[in-house]
């Protein structure tokens, strides 16, 4: 059995390990340390052929670079945080290398890949609301994700990346404006807030909201010619056509043609199924689709 070793033991790297555990695997897992034995235990990272990055965005071109050559890399999104590292990603061998954007096996986007069966038309405006109080844990003060050295653009590159992978993957986006970025909670250096907007090539927009500074609120409204498409939490629905009317010819409702209940395990199930979407190549010992790095690449130069 190929061996697997695991960068990063925070909550993210936890709950892939748990995944792995369930699909009985085994794993190694290293958490760097400034002491002499850190150069042994990489040593055995290396000797591995399957790795796991989930440490802090700005380590992560680091670790690709050390480890690429005859192994297949799953590195947690995104894949780097610098835009000079993003020129050098693209110009490495990257066969074998996976971001995990495990949005693309959500629900939401397994409707978006059927949408052409509502007869919807093109986009005209989009809303996204992504919200969680992790602002007020005391743990946050502390962790990477607050800290402007490792976290550059704080819940933007954490979060909203996520979202641009949506709107990149299933829309032609033809310009994303400067995101603003706000510390609400001036907990740490980095931003606990951030806004963005996009415009697609038909003339749609498209805003991204995230925060760490407020009630949990997951929210996707997609306006289109021909209907509406919403996530509110854990309810996905589609209605249309637009032209609904009552008998005195005012404008009503769209009737409603799609629902569909979402699972809190949503995130949860999508995550599992981007890792054995990864182990299907590494088992089968065949090279990952180059449609997945590049638009992994599109969706991280969105950051800079």
């Amino acid at each position: 059995m190929n061996k697997i070793a695991i960068i990063g033991n925070g909550n993210h790297s936890k709950r892939i390990q748990f995944i792995l555990k369930k699909k009985r695997k085994n794993f190694f897992i290293y958490k760097p340390i400034k002491k002499k034995e850190d150069k042994i235990n990489f040593e055995k990272v290396k000797k591995c052929k399957i790795i796991f990055i989930c440490s802090p965005n700005n380590t992560h071109f680091d670790y690709i670079k050390k480890l690429f050559k005859g192994r297949y890399i799953f590195c947690e999104k995104p894949p780097v945080s610098k835009k000079s590292e993003l020129n050098k990603l693209k110009k490495i061998n990257n066969k074998k290398i996976y971001f995990n954007f495990n949005q693309r096996f959500s629900i939401l986007a397994d409707l978006l890949k059927k949408i052409n069966k509502y007869k919807l038309g093109d986009l005209v405006y989009a809303n996204r609301i992504c919200s969680h109080g992790l602002a007020f844990k005391k743990e946050y003060k502390k962790s990477w994700r607050s800290n402007i050295l490792k976290c550059k653009k704080g819940v933007f590159e954490i979060v909203s990346i996520h979202d641009l992978d949506i709107v990149n993957f299933f829309f032609k986006i033809k310009k994303i404006n400067k995101p603003k970025l706000i510390n609400i909670q001036n907990k740490g250096t980095s931003f606990d807030t951030s806004l963005v907007n996009i415009e697609t090539e038909n003339s749609g927009n498209i805003n991204i909201f995230s925060t760490y500074s407020s009630a949990l609120h997951d929210e996707w409204i997609f306006m289109y010619e021909n209907g509406i498409i919403k996530l509110v939490n854990e309810s996905l629905t589609v209605n249309g056509p637009t032209n609904n009317f009552d008998k005195k010819g005012f404008f009503i409702k769209p009737k409603l043609i799609y629902r569909k209940k979402i699972s809190k395990r949503d995130y949860e199930n999508s995550l599992k199924k981007s890792i054995s979407y990864f182990l299907n190549f590494v088992k089968k010992n065949k090279n990952i689709t180059k449609k997945h790095f590049y638009k992994s690449v599109e969706t991280n130069s969105l950051l800079f």
